[in-house]
């Protein structure tokens, strides 16, 4: 029986006397059908609908073809299935998951798709502060910024004994001529210095900065406005900031001490600061030459800089011997002495901060928050926030649908790879839309897991 093949078929290397032929005629499928559940933790939190509320639209409502709620939910949700530029929605915009998650199949008008294209959400992206006759969407960027520390309270069911706020300062690269660019010798290019906070893997802040500024620049503001918020719901939570020596600025301690906040800082070793613990180093070589292997002696010690600080503080010093030389370490807190030792301080407290620039690199790798190129700084915040959000929106899916499988602690690309990019073929009929997802697929056991507990979570 001859082989049937269309003109455009595409023949590949055949078998068994059997020819291989690919084209592109499926008709409605869709790559990305694991968006489903991204759809579903959207309305067990509802973000997209409270992100949204920080637009105001002017855009006359009569010539209004797609509302900021379809806008914003298709900027967060592209970003969250790989597509971080805004040309890739010229093709998403007829893509049948992300129709069925903006709930409109068609268009309202003759010649339009059912989601909008790049240069509906350009205009979104390039929002201002206030509308103008040439920007009729504009942002409130004080009701996003507290919309992220929101969402954080309303994924606690009830106030923990104590939280970490953990800050850091990272580089975002700049190769072209974006407002506010400076060139960055420590990263030895042109950058902005967005300032992170975490709890946990929950992103509390993401703020956008010009890297010719010191690195806990607007440090103190940002914290205090965390921490009213969260004071505000949470009044006997004990609170931690944590942070590398770039932030052991005494203004930023000061506040903490005047306002009942915890610090644990590095603390950059200078020469004063070493002779405090010459004698350990000496032990520690010691230690280690009779031993053959690095040893470390904590000294727990009261001091302060000659000028820069207002008062003395508590330092832990780590005199450490590894190999042929000394590696010594410090830390500043307002920890007492009494209440917890230098040694477990140091390695069980302060060291666990390096898990932040894990989730500073899903942000950045995985969820693209460095596609800053955008000309103005305040169109690169904003895409700075967009990513922000899906991050958020893949946490929640993590943390609600993933407890107690194999993902519970994926990265973002790991979730977006194995459970969001499922091919399946969409059948749309007048009762139902069904997405018939591919029979293969490893991972079923984990998406059915994830798929019950946000329906359970929804109907709570």
């Amino acid at each position: 029986m001859p082989t049937e093949c269309s003109a455009s078929a595409l023949e590949f290397t055949g078998f068994n006397g059997r020819s291989v032929v690919a084209a592109f005629d499926g008709g409605a499928i869709t790559s990305d059908a694991g968006a489903l559940l991204l759809g579903e933790t959207d309305r067990a939190i509802g973000l997209v609908e409270r992100f949204a509320a920080c637009f105001q639209d002017r855009r006359r409502p009569d010539l209004i073809e797609h509302e900021i709620g379809t806008l914003v939910m298709q900027r967060v949700f592209g970003i969250a299935l790989g597509y971080e530029d805004l040309i890739d929605h010229d093709h998403l915009r007829h893509d049948p998951v992300m129709a069925v998650l903006a709930g409109k199949l068609e268009a309202s008008r003759a010649g339009c798709a059912p989601l909008a294209g790049k240069s509906t959400l350009n205009r979104l992206e390039l929002s201002r502060a206030a509308p103008s006759r040439y920007h009729k969407i504009s942002h409130d960027a004080a009701a996003i910024e507290n919309l992220f520390v929101d969402l954080f309270l309303d994924a606690h069911a009830r106030a923990p004994a104590q939280i970490t706020l953990d800050l850091d300062a990272t580089d975002d690269p700049l190769h072209g001529h974006q407002e506010g660019r400076f060139f960055h010798a420590y990263y030895d290019g042109y950058c902005y210095l967005p300032l992170y906070i975490f709890c946990g893997r929950h992103l509390l802040a993401a703020k956008l900065r010009r890297s010719n500024i010191d690195a806990a620049a607007g440090a103190v503001e940002e914290t205090a406005r965390i921490v009213a918020a969260i004071r505000q719901r949470w009044r006997k939570t004990r609170i931690l900031l944590r942070a590398d020596s770039g932030f052991a600025r005494d203004a930023l301690m000061t506040w903490c001490e005047q306002n009942r906040v915890d610090f644990l800082f590095g603390l950059a070793r200078n020469s004063r600061l070493e002779e405090e613990i010459a004698g350990e180093i000496e032990q520690a070589r010691n230690a280690s030459e009779a031993s053959g292997n690095p040893a470390r002696i904590f000294r727990d010690f009261r001091w302060r800089t000659l000028d820069s600080w207002s008062r003395a503080r508590r330092v832990i010093g780590k005199a450490e011997w590894i190999g042929d030389k000394a590696n010594p370490r410090f830390i500043v807190t307002s920890l007492k002495r009494k209440e917890i030792a230098g040694k477990y301080l140091y390695e069980a407290i302060y060291c666990a901060r390096g898990e932040m620039e894990n989730r500073i690199k899903e942000c950045q790798l995985d969820l693209f928050a460095d596609r800053t190129s955008a000309h103005t700084m305040r169109a690169n915040q904003l895409r700075l926030w967009f990513a922000s959000m899906a991050y958020v929106l893949m946490c929640a899916l993590r943390r609600i649908g993933l407890v107690h499988t194999q993902f519970a602690q994926a990265t973002c690309a790991t979730i977006r790879l194995k459970l969001l990019k499922i091919g399946a073929l969409v059948r749309v009929s007048v009762r139902r839309i069904k997405f018939a997802m591919a029979s293969a697929c490893p991972w079923q056991n984990e998406f059915t897991h994830a798929h019950d507990r946000l329906m359970r979570r929804q109907a709570a």
